[in-house]
Formats: structure tokens, sequence, C-alpha cells
């Protein structure tokens, strides 16, 4: 039993990767906000805070667009810490910024990693940390306005799970396209283009019927401020067939 990026880490990929991170297309979106260069947490937490901030600002209740966090809790009985912590986020004002990354933190519980944990109140971010994720989700929320409609967000794969993959969840789905976000510092690697293989594929053996029109797989990195897309037309059938067979075990 494995997620779909533990699945990842299991298998050598061929050289290159099963899809190049150079064969998708790359867009440039341009502002004139500036990022700090430091910040004091942990990078998962900035990208978790900035995952489900955004979802939050598209008006998901904070219940769905924290869930994994406040699941995470539960099961190491501090639900009560993460309850305090979701009612204090309201927006991207800077108190309801630190209360997200304090509340992020019960993810890596979720996720299946309790040994991980640090407790919640000894994550504080510092003022550039926290100017940065409001950046970086106020240039999700711009990405989101051009490209969207969104049809579907936070999805797990229901039907589209194998032996070797149980678990994964995807990020935000318009008409055409699947998108993936992430908030690296470097651009896609072949673990997150064979991510998103992967997330398509399943979804298209889902129940989730919205896979029936994705055209396209997408990366938007807010942190570079960067597009990377890649129609599916132009992943060999080959390639397909032994991701699905080799990497997922359909």
């Amino acid at each position: 039993m494995a997620s779909a990026t533990q699945r990842i880490k299991q298998i050598k990929q061929p050289r290159g990767g099963y899809i190049k991170p150079q064969e998708f297309i790359q867009t440039q979106l341009n502002d004139s906000a500036k990022l700090n260069e430091s910040e004091n947490i942990h990078a998962s937490l900035v990208g978790g805070a900035v995952d489900y901030l955004t979802r939050f600002m598209i008006k998901t209740p904070i219940e769905e667009a924290f869930k994994t966090t406040l699941i995470g809790a539960a099961l190491i009985r501090k639900k009560d810490i993460a309850i305090v912590l979701a009612a204090k986020i309201r927006g991207l004002d800077a108190d309801s910024i630190s209360s997200a990354c304090k509340l992020v933190g019960f993810d890596v519980v979720y996720r299946g990693n309790p040994r991980l944990y640090k407790p919640v109140e000894e994550i504080n971010p510092d003022q550039d940390t926290v100017h940065n994720v409001k950046t970086l989700v106020n240039r999700n929320l711009v990405f989101l306005e051009e490209y969207g409609p969104i049809v579907k967000q936070g999805f797990s794969f229901e039907g589209g799970y194998s032996n070797l993959i149980t678990a994964g969840d995807g990020d935000f789905l318009t008409k055409d396209t699947l998108w993936d976000f992430k908030t690296s510092k470097i651009g896609p690697t072949n673990k997150h283009t064979l991510q998103l293989l992967i997330y398509y594929l399943m979804g298209k053996r889902s129940v989730h019927k919205e896979f029936d029109t994705i055209e396209n797989l997408g990366i938007f990195n807010p942190r570079l401020n960067k597009v990377y897309k890649l129609a599916v037309a132009d992943i060999s059938i080959e390639v397909q067939e032994e991701v699905k067979r080799g990497v997922i075990g359909y």
C-alpha cells in the first residue's frame, strides 16, 4: 500500500523520465510582487498553507479546504486545537496566515507519518514568510481567474486506485486540464510530471466523470509564477500503457 508520491519514489524511471519536464510548454506570468528570499518554516508547511488558503479564498468552506489537517489532528486527539486555529482563518491577514501554517502541521499525521509531527504551537512563521504565503496565494487566485473556472478541487480517485497505489489526491480540474500546484524553487521534475500522468490515468478509471473532458496536464508554480502545460495527445500510448502496468499496477 502506497500513495502515488510514495510509489514514484519506489521506481526507476527511464532516462529523463516517462515524461521529460521540457516537453511541457512554459508560460511566464508577470506581476510586480517580490518574494522574500528566506522563510523560517519548512517548505511543506508553506506549500500546504498556500494550497489550503487558496481553496478557502475561492469560497471553499474551511472544513473542506483544511479537511486533511482536521483529520490529522483528530487522529492524534488534538482536534480541539485544530478547531481553534481554523476559527482564526478569515482571509489573508497575518493572523489568518499564521494560523493556517500551524494548522498544516497536522497534515503530516494524515499522510501517514505521525512520527514527524511537530507541536503546532512551535510553528511560528515570521513576517517574511507570511508575506510570501500571501503573495503565493494571490498569484494562485490570479491564475485561477485566468485559467479557470474550476470544475473540481481537492479530489481523490475512488475507483481508480490499484493494489500498488491506494492513496493520492489531486489539486484542481478545469474543463479540459488536470492541474497540480507546486511551490518549489525549481521547475517541474520528472517525479512531478509522472505524478500528473498517474493522476490522469487513475482519474480516467475513477468515478469522476469530469475526467472525460480532460485533454491536458498542467502545473502552476506561483513561486516562479510559471505555467507548464502538455497535451495528453502528445504522450505516447506506449508510455501511458507502461505507466498503467508497471507503475500503477493495472
